[in-house]
C-alpha cells in the first residue's frame, strides 16, 4: 500500500502535503505541532497563568533609577533647548 500523499495538520486540521516541511495553512511544523510532545499550542512556550509579570520587570530590568546631578542637568538642558527651538521655529512661521 503506497504511503498517502496527505495527512492532518495536528494544528489545524487541515490536510498536508505528505512531504511539506510546514502546514500551509496555519505554518505548524515539527517544532510547533508535528512531534508527540506537542500539547496543542503552538510552539510559542508562553508563560502560564500564575506567571508574575511585575515580578518579571524587576528581574530583567531591576528599580527605575531617579535621574540626578549630571544626568537631571542635561535632561532639562534637553527640555530647555527642545522648547527654544519650538519657540523660533513658531516665530519664523509667523513673522513671514
Amino acid at each position: 500500500m503506497p504511503p498517502p500523499s496527505t495527512f492532518p495538520c495536528p494544528a489545524c486540521g487541515e490536510d498536508v502535503p505528505a512531504k511539506a516541511k510546514a502546514c500551509p495553512h496555519c505554518g505548524a511544523c515539527d517544532k510547533s505541532g508535528w512531534n508527540e510532545e506537542a500539547s496543542g499550542t503552538d510552539g510559542l512556550d508562553l508563560p502560564g497563568e500564575d506567571f508574575d509579570y511585575e515580578k518579571f520587570k524587576e528581574e530583567e530590568f531591576g528599580q527605575p533609577q531617579k535621574l540626578r546631578g549630571k544626568k537631571l542637568f542635561w535632561w532639562w538642558a534637553t527640555v530647555l533647548l527642545v522648547i527654544v527651538l519650538a519657540l523660533l521655529t513658531l516665530s519664523n512661521f509667523f513673522l513671514r
